[in-house]
């Protein structure tokens, strides 16, 4: 998949929580024309990864669901990370957790999750 790909997924993903997901509610969050959006979602709908009714709602489909939660647990594990361990101010935290997620090798992200695993453990013990 492509960035903008799982940049679009992870939006679904995360508008999905919230509620019924248009074509409208993903242009606004992306920043993109609708045209965009859903020259997107039929990539997205080919690669079986959602179901878009036409004029209507985007659905994940559960490998879509899949890969979201997977997009949005590199995103946040980058972003608490550089949060955490290297003081990076919220708003550039959010903006290179994004651009991360997308280039680091798994190998990489898993030493970083083991990483702040290791932290997480060591504050519980000391509490």
């Amino acid at each position: 998949m492509t960035e903008s790909q799982e940049d679009y997924l992870e939006i679904i993903g995360f508008l999905s929580d919230r509620g019924e997901v248009r074509v409208t509610d993903i242009a606004i969050r992306l920043g993109v024309s609708k045209p965009s959006v859903l020259a997107a979602l039929k990539l997205l709908e080919e690669k079986v990864l959602i179901n878009h009714e036409r004029y209507g709602r985007v659905l994940l489909t559960e490998k879509g669901k899949y890969l979201a939660a997977e997009i949005r647990e590199r995103h946040e594990l980058l972003k608490n990370f550089l949060r955490l361990k290297l003081n990076v101010s919220e708003a550039n935290a959010e903006k290179d957790a994004c651009r991360m997620e997308h280039i680091l090798s798994e190998e990489t992200f898993e030493l970083i999750k083991k990483c702040l695993k290791r932290e997480e453990n060591r504050e519980r013990v000391i509490i």
